[in-house]
């Protein structure tokens, strides 16, 4: 099993701490974004760890990590960022958002699933979204279930019932998983060339979110797994969460979230 974190992205929302740096070296008690899911996924045995780079990527350094650099950052979104590394997908591969602190439990729960692809979605999404955004509808994104696997995902809700979890970035694919993957990206990729995104045709296919794909696929007939979790994660999106986390630190109440090591 090895692993693949997103980190190409310029993190507009969180400056000034991104003035100069990349989202996922901003450091929050102590420790920095990255560093903080490489221990993870070390602790959990998982040492073939890759990072996609793009903004500011030469600092990003750490010892015994597979680097890619997306040169497009600037024109592409998570898809390109991921496809960047096309070749440390094989067999069972994590992929995670590099602006997401998660818990060891969250981890070992997705190694654990036995499906082909699984999707760890937070069902205690909207205590957390509360304190995070004034209108926690204007913010989440549709995520629907049935049996236990994804129906719908990263649509704009109209209600909070269109939302039974939230989506947190952290994903494996692996066997036919992987080879599903490839391929649907492939022959989309291709698609596009009509002048339609077929992921999302409001964008480019070069602008595709992770979700597009995802629903695309879902669409598509393939089964997504939902590893479901109630907190434990953290997402630093914006400096508006940088302010906040802290304030939960010093008030003792961040602990309600997730558990976090703060040396």
């Amino acid at each position: 099993m090895n692993a693949i974190i997103l980190a190409a992205g310029e993190g507009k929302r969180l400056r000034p701490l991104t003035n100069d740096k990349p989202k996922g070296l901003v450091e929050f008690l102590g420790r920095n974004i990255l560093e903080r899911q490489i221990d993870i996924f070390k602790e959990c045995g998982i040492s073939d760890i890759s990072i996609v780079t793009g903004f500011n990527g030469e600092m990003i350094q750490f010892a015994n990590i597979n680097y890619f650099q997306n040169p497009n950052y600037q024109t592409t979104n998570m898809v390109e960022t991921l496809f960047c590394a096309e070749s440390k997908l094989d067999e069972s591969t994590i992929i995670s958002y590099g602006d997401i602190i998660f818990e060891k439990t969250i981890l070992e729960k997705l190694m654990n699933s036995e499906h082909e692809i699984s999707v760890i979605i937070d069902l205690a999404w909207k205590e957390y979204w509360e304190k995070r955004f004034h209108n926690p509808l204007e913010d989440a994104e549709s995520l629907m279930l049935k049996d236990g696997y994804i129906t719908d995902i990263g649509q704009k809700p109209q209600n909070f019932e269109q939302i039974k979890g939230q989506y947190i970035g952290l994903m494996k694919f692996q066997n036919q998983g992987i080879k599903n993957l490839k391929e649907f990206y492939k022959k989309a990729k291709n698609d596009s060339k009509s002048g339609v995104n077929p992921l999302n045709s409001e964008i480019p296919f070069e602008r595709s979110y992770l979700t597009d794909l995802l629903q695309s696929m879902i669409i598509s007939g393939y089964k997504l797994k939902a590893v479901t979790i109630e907190h434990g994660w953290l997402e630093l999106d914006s400096f508006n969460d940088y302010k906040l986390y802290n304030k939960l630190h010093e008030s003792n109440e961040l602990s309600k979230l997730i558990k976090l090591i703060t040396n």
